[in-house]
């Protein structure tokens, strides 16, 4: 659940206050060229990133509107990508352009996943789930470029690790919230590095490294664009969790907003909306009311209800 926007050489500690993100603490990479592969990959996605991040799905998702089940199917879709990302990358770990980036302990997000689909599942997890269509796609173009063009694994890799490692904390706490799931990290292992200790020091050395690969011209603009494919097929997945969501009849939790400092840069991670506008007054009631009037019964009274509620609010607030 988790394309990542590439890195744009900023980091920060990331505010989550009434729906809006505020961020401070901003580190610019002075030292960065335009020809350096990670500032091309910011510029080059920079579209196709804003596409992102405005998708429903991702706005929900960061207001802490998700149902369970929803966010289930979620990581069975990251469960597939991540396994199919990370087999290909063992399997080319001695390419010279692979082998500089490959950090399995440090990054791979595969076993983590498994754990996270196990707590929602059952210990038969594995005979119960399946790769969804889009997810499928996603998971063939990984296998494709594994096996013939190796060198294009970078665009994933980095546009993943590096997103997950920006906003994963963000993400934990808005769901465990929104889920009520337990504060020990069950169900949400995959936003957790355990073996990174300093995520903006690994990021920098990741960059670093993937800024040294001795790539020519053309390669790099070949990295941009199946950097773009990567975030299109992680557009695709989310619609169609979007879709998912229109057909179960579970109410949606509404974790709200969660206050105070969290450590990551959700600017680096799908479920970022930049441009979200905060959620709340009417607004809030008619989208609570959309919710539960998909139940017909008591269809009138919840009607006069939230029509009274919106109009104390809309007083409360001039």
């Amino acid at each position: 659940m988790s394309s990542v926007k590439t890195e744009d050489s900023a980091t920060g500690t990331g505010v989550v206050n009434d729906g809006r993100l505020v961020y401070k603490d901003k580190e610019v990479n002075e030292n960065a060229r335009p020809e350096d592969l990670s500032e091309m990959l910011a510029a080059g996605t920079k579209d196709v990133h804003d596409k992102a991040e405005n998708t429903q799905f991702v706005k929900d998702f960061l207001r802490g509107r998700i149902c369970k089940e929803v966010f289930k199917f979620g990581a069975v879709a990251l469960y597939y990508t991540y396994t199919a990302m990370e087999e290909e990358m063992e399997r080319n770990r001695e390419h010279p352009h692979i082998a500089p980036l490959y950090f399995p302990s440090e990054l791979h997000r595969h076993e983590a996943l498994a754990r996270d689909v196990e707590y929602f599942y059952g210990g038969n997890w594995k005979s119960q789930i399946t790769c969804s269509t889009a997810t499928q796609r996603y998971v063939d173009r990984i296998r494709e470029l594994g096996r013939d063009d190796p060198v294009l694994l970078v665009a994933h890799a980095y546009t993943r690790y590096m997103g997950d490692l920006s906003g994963g904390q963000v993400l934990k706490k808005v769901a465990q919230r929104a889920l009520k799931l337990p504060p020990t990290g069950e169900g949400v292992h995959f936003y957790q590095f355990d073996t990174i200790h300093n995520a903006k020091a690994f990021k920098q050395l990741y960059r670093s490294r993937m800024n040294e690969l001795e790539l020519d011209a053309e390669t790099k603009e070949r990295l941009v664009k199946e950097a773009v494919k990567a975030f299109n097929f992680n557009i695709e997945v989310f619609q169609e969790l979007e879709e998912l969501g229109k057909t179960i009849e579970e109410d949606v939790l509404d974790g709200g907003p969660v206050h105070g400092d969290i450590q990551g840069d959700i600017s680096k991670c799908p479920y970022y909306a930049a441009k979200m506008a905060a959620s709340g007054g009417s607004a809030y009631a008619c989208q609570m009311a959309m919710s539960v009037l998909r139940n017909p019964t008591g269809q009138v009274l919840l009607a006069v209800w939230i029509a009274a509620l919106a109009g104390l609010t809309a007083w409360f607030f001039m």
